[in-house]
């Protein structure tokens, strides 16, 4: 497993900006969306490609494309869901699978409530997106999802990150997959209620609000 940190200035202000409790949902939202669009410039770099001949207005000219099959953007419910603009705006052609998770607060362990992915991702380059990676719970049964459709080529894509789910995920998938994460930042620790600290706060409740 390949852990990416991000490191450039714009991505420091945005997360700053959006780690602030005084960020309101409309703003959080937008800030998510930048910051997956940056986040996304990087995770994509070793995107499957292929050439294609062309014509300019001056001569033929042989370019890229992105090589079939598409990729795949697998957002995790809910939280996800406010980082999928981002990245189809830096890939408009991949299809999109969705994967409903919550997390119980009291085991800090995930369930899923719905899928729908296709089924056979053998060859496709799956791209995981959920805003925070904490105990690695969630990310590892979304894994578990996509290897058991066929997938080899998962890359998560996340705002922030606890050095426990990282390791987690590295332990469980070192030889089994190739799984890369991006991440806009490595936080310290965990706390006892398995929040990232410094974090952001739960980032589903930040994007939409509370819901009883």
């Amino acid at each position: 497993m390949r852990l990416h940190v991000a490191d450039h200035p714009l991505i420091a202000h945005k997360l700053s900006v959006l780690r602030d409790q005084s960020t309101d949902s409309a703003r959080f939202r937008q800030l998510t969306e930048e910051l997956v669009m940056l986040l996304a410039y990087e995770a994509t770099r070793s995107v499957a490609v292929e050439d294609k001949e062309i014509t300019t207005p001056v001569t033929t000219f042989t370019g890229t494309r992105l090589a079939e099959p598409r990729p795949v953007v697998v957002p995790i419910l809910r939280a996800g869901l406010g980082m999928l603009d981002g990245m189809l705006r830096i890939l408009p052609t991949a299809e999109v699978g969705f994967l409903g998770m919550v997390r119980d607060e009291e085991t800090f362990e995930p369930s899923a409530y719905a899928d729908r992915l296709p089924d056979d991702l053998s060859g496709r380059q799956v791209f995981v997106v959920d805003p925070m990676l904490a105990t690695g719970g969630t990310l590892a049964m979304a894994i578990d999802f996509l290897l058991a459709r066929g997938a080899r080529d998962v890359t998560a894509v996340c705002l922030v990150s606890a050095p426990e789910g990282v390791e987690r995920i590295e332990r469980d998938y070192a030889q089994s997959a190739n799984v890369e994460i991006y991440t806009a930042a490595l936080d310290e620790k965990l706390n006892e209620k398995g929040y990232i600290v410094p974090g952001l706060g739960d980032a589903g409740d930040r994007m939409y609000g509370i819901v009883d």
